[in-house]
């Protein structure tokens, strides 16, 4: 099976924001907010860089071996579990949150991503390690995000009543879910296979988090990803000077205002600080943290805290006090050795705006790579675009544009009208000529008679296209069927579609394909076509 690539710089896609083309350019006005450089990144100074900030490397080994006790785990993910007790390593983070089933298929580029860098900075610097590592962000709370998956044109969602961080729901009702997807799911040779991992991870664990956790090491172990779980008492309890000071201090406000107002000048803002950025879990609570005159208290609820309850509480149950967005990656980059966040282009805006809040509390301030961006190409939709006469680039047009430009290259009528438009422009120029020797009051009347000839003959030319279009209506409809399967909703593939189809064809070597297809460095969108 082979395969070939085609890129596309991201500027030419239209589906990237104005401020992650900047970074990718590089735009001095952009260079105070981030440390090194998204295209020609010094990993020599970056290493020499982190060795600065020592982590808890045994609170970080101990954890993780905690997590995975009672796992299946590879040779690889246990070998490098085991290698972050050394100084010589490194890792390389990508974070999502534990969306069912993997969720969408960004997802999966991130994580082969964060793989393929790993494994290829060890080919630079042999002497080193690196372990790649998905942070799961389990604390978040935004169920109708996390719930559903798209496959085979339909949607799929869990229902639950439960409420607070998604990582600690349980998997009550994710049995008829599993029913669905085993009613939907493609025909294939690997689809058996595939809906057993399914069952192993989701009906057979606890919780989402748990769940998640046996699923990506399943499908990922082998390639050596180290899963990490953050929402645990002693990475909270290791957290908590943060905390505290973000509770009695607020000083992620006060500091993102500056860089807020600056970027806000230019560029959408992705994440506004709040006074704390603090969440409160318990049970099924998760509720933001507000100061007043009184002390603290937790939104819709009716907990309470004075100065001396809250201390209580920090020290007896750290894991309560979940960070925000905003002060999320601050606690990922003080667990890890981490020399390299890669995150879509949501994430990196947000982490853009945060490098002062990271210089503040002295924690390391990664490398900021764009995820890789992959559109697949089906063999069945590629021999469709290629008797269209539309090369992949073209689908960044709109539907309509597709269509409009093919009917206008596949006809011999002149649509667009040019000859004709021509002679009427001359006409009314002859005209104005000679309203200009007979009366010049008469020239602006010329003028606007000619701009109203001018619209008639487009409307005119609007109505032939239209014919035409309808004249070529099997093609026109055709190309639209192409883009919905390629774009479907007009958003990107790898924003809509879930790896199901995908795996259930080509199998745990689906991973494989994508590990030897990106490139963890590029700045430009990959088209992957089968041969």
């Amino acid at each position: 099976m082979a395969f070939r690539y085609l890129q596309i710089p991201y500027a030419s896609t239209g589906y990237f924001s104005s401020l992650i083309l900047d970074y990718l350019e590089e735009k001095e006005n952009l260079r105070p907010f981030y440390q090194y450089s998204p295209i020609h990144p010094d990993f020599d100074t970056i290493i020499r860089n982190r060795r600065q900030f020592p982590v808890d490397r045994e609170l970080l080994v101990r954890e993780l071996q905690r997590q995975y006790q009672g796992l299946d785990t590879s040779e690889r993910v246990k070998a490098n579990i085991e290698q972050l007790r050394f100084p010589d390593t490194f890792t390389v983070c990508t974070a999502h949150q534990p969306n069912i089933f993997t969720g969408y298929l960004y997802v999966i580029y991130k994580l082969i991503q964060a793989i393929r860098l790993a494994d290829d900075l060890k080919k630079k610097y042999p002497d080193l390690h690196f372990v790649p590592v998905y942070y799961m962000g389990s604390e978040d709370a935004d169920l109708q995000e996390l719930n559903k998956i798209r496959i085979s044109g339909k949607t799929l969602s869990w229902e639950t009543p439960q409420t607070g961080a998604v990582g600690r729901m349980n998997t009550e009702g994710l049995d008829r879910l599993i029913g669905e997807i085993r009613e939907n799911i493609p025909h294939g040779e690997h689809a058996a296979n595939l809906m057993a991992l399914f069952e192993n991870a989701y009906l057979q664990q606890v919780n989402i988090q748990q769940a998640f956790l046996h699923l990506v090491n399943a499908l990922f172990g082998h390639f050596g990803l180290v899963v990490l779980i953050a929402d645990t008492p002693a990475f909270k309890q290791q957290f908590l000077p943060v905390i505290r000071e973000e509770l009695f201090h607020s000083p992620s406000r006060k500091i993102l205002g500056t860089t807020i107002e600056s970027l806000s000048a230019q560029y959408h803002i992705q994440a506004k600080p709040r006074e704390i950025n603090l969440f409160y879990l318990e049970g099924q609570i998760r509720e933001r943290l507000i100061q007043d005159k009184d002390g603290w208290r937790v939104m819709n609820t009716s907990l309470t805290f004075s100065p001396a309850a809250l201390e209580t509480a920090l020290i007896t149950h750290p894991e309560r006090f979940s960070p925000n967005v905003i002060l999320r990656g601050l606690l990922q980059e003080s667990i890890l050795p981490n020399l390299v966040f890669i995150g879509g282009g949501g994430e990196l805006s947000y982490w853009l705006e945060l490098k002062g809040l990271f210089d503040h509390f002295n924690i390391p301030y990664p490398l900021l790579l764009l995820r890789n961006s992959v559109c697949w190409i089906d063999p069945q939709s590629q021999s469709r675009l290629e008797k269209l006469g539309i090369t992949p680039a073209d689908l960044f047009l709109p539907a309509e544009q597709l269509i409009t430009d093919f009917v206008r290259r596949n006809t011999t009528t002149g649509l667009d009208l040019i000859a004709e438009k021509e002679q009427v422009l001359q006409v009314f120029d002859q005209l104005a000529t000679r309203a200009a020797q007979t009366d010049p009051t008469l020239v602006e009347a010329v003028h606007a008679q000619r701009a109203k000839a001018m619209k008639a003959l487009d409307k005119v030319a609007l109505k032939l296209l239209r014919a035409q279009k309808k004249k070529m209506l099997l093609r026109t409809d055709q190309i639209r069927a192409a883009r919905d399967k390629l774009f479907p909703g007009n958003s990107l593939q790898e924003r809509t579609e879930n790896m199901i189809p995908y795996y259930v064809r080509y199998g745990p070597e689906y991973l494989d394909i994508l590990y030897h297809a990106l490139d963890p460095m590029s700045n430009q969108f990959l088209f992957l076509l089968e041969s």
